[in-house]
């Protein structure tokens, strides 16, 4: 701690500065100082940062307030307190230095999940100067060290994913931001830690990841996942329809909404892959919705389903098993594709609905077949009572 500064006269200067509701608040600062009570004056400290009024005091607070005594409180909570004075930094280089200078200072031994938070955030200021290979050479750093951990703090892990999500984006690598910003909405609560327009804006980037997303053919999760119900009544409530349609390989109603593709640039650009992919989910469907012992599908039967002309529909079935969507072999001499395997799925709940209608025709099959075999011992007279 500097023995040259005064807390009290810092604190009461900043008072004076503070709008009057937040006055109060500097008293108990004071006093928590005063008794050394570092815990509790952490938590006041989280408070005060949390209020939106403080936004022009947190720098100034944190460097000389703080800074005092920053050795001894914890440096997970410091970094955080330290993320929200770097928030009212409007120059993204002097936030970067500001948040490199706290990475070096959380980054001992003891501290490494602090340092890790730490870096992340700074990855982040990084995406936000467009240095996206330093930014993925931290992020390459923090995840080795995270992924050492036994446990750690939920707020770690949501900012990995997240700024994870944000590299990913910027890389239009589709898949992988779906990957990451999934994961990331798993570490939060959508109505308590998102604003209205940042889930919003979370679920169109994860809506149109998983519409170009090439390896994406299960939309399960999103459409079962609330951040997508931030669409409704807005402009782009469209895309839950075409993930809709697409989950469960509707073509007719796909095709109803391309005037929506037709207005998103990226959507309108890739028309020929998504007409791929609704075959493909379309097939999928197909074979999903019949018993395991009667998945042998004629090229007739695929083409009905799919809608494509009979010559490519050895092709479509050529790129389902190179995608792993389904495993099996092609008959080409008898035109039949036999299927053995189906990738495991996240179904909505009319999906769930047909396979219990399945399980109640099996539970059918079975109590019919129990009163044959019984039946059938009596007849020979060795069926035991």
């Amino acid at each position: 701690m500097d023995i040259d500064f005064d807390a009290s006269a810092f604190l009461e200067q900043q008072r004076d500065a503070a709008p009057a509701e937040l006055q109060p608040v500097f008293f108990q600062l004071e006093d928590l100082y005063d008794r050394k009570l570092w815990h509790q004056l952490t938590d006041a400290l989280i408070l005060l940062f949390n209020n939106p009024q403080s936004a022009p005091l947190r720098m100034p607070l944190f460097r000389e307030f703080v800074g005092s005594f920053q050795g001894k409180i914890n440096q997970l909570k410091l970094v955080s307190l330290g993320l929200s004075a770097a928030s009212q930094c409007q120059d993204y280089s002097k936030a970067l230095q500001f948040l490199s200078d706290i990475t070096e200072k959380v980054d001992t031994p003891s501290t490494q999940d602090a340092f890790v938070y730490a870096t992340v955030e700074t990855a982040r200021m990084k995406l936000l100067l467009g240095q996206l290979d330093e930014s993925r050479e931290s992020m390459d750093k923090a995840g080795k060290i995270l992924d050492s951990f036994d446990s750690v703090e939920n707020v770690i892990h949501a900012a990995y994913y997240r700024v994870n999500a944000d590299y990913y984006k910027a890389k239009a690598e589709y898949a992988a931001y779906y990957k990451n910003a999934l994961l990331f909405l798993a570490c939060v609560n959508v109505d308590k830690d998102l604003t209205i327009a940042e889930a919003q804006e979370r679920a169109y980037d994860l809506s149109i990841s998983a519409l170009l997303g090439e390896t994406i053919y299960n939309f399960g999760e999103l459409l079962l996942h609330p951040v997508l119900n931030s669409l409704n009544g807005t402009e782009h409530e469209w895309l839950r329809e075409v993930l809709f349609a697409l989950n469960c390989g509707d073509i007719a109603r796909f095709e109803g909404l391309q005037g929506h593709l037709a207005k998103q640039p990226l959507l309108q650009a890739s028309l020929s892959f998504l007409r791929q992919k609704i075959c493909l989910t379309a097939l999928i469907e197909a074979v999903f919705k019949r018993p395991p012992h009667d998945r042998a599908l004629a090229f007739s039967t695929i083409a009905a389903e799919t809608r494509l002309v009979h010559d490519e529909v050895e092709h479509l079935v050529m790129k389902a098993l190179s995608l792993n969507l389904l495993k099996g072999n092609i008959d080409q001499v008898d035109q039949v594709v036999r299927v053995t395997w189906v990738q495991p799925r996240v179904l909505d709940m009319n999906q769930v609905e047909g396979m219990r209608q399945r399980l109640v025709d099996w539970a059918s099959q079975v109590k019919t077949l129990e009163g044959f075999v019984h039946k059938t011992g009596e007849d020979l007279e060795v069926w035991v009572q």
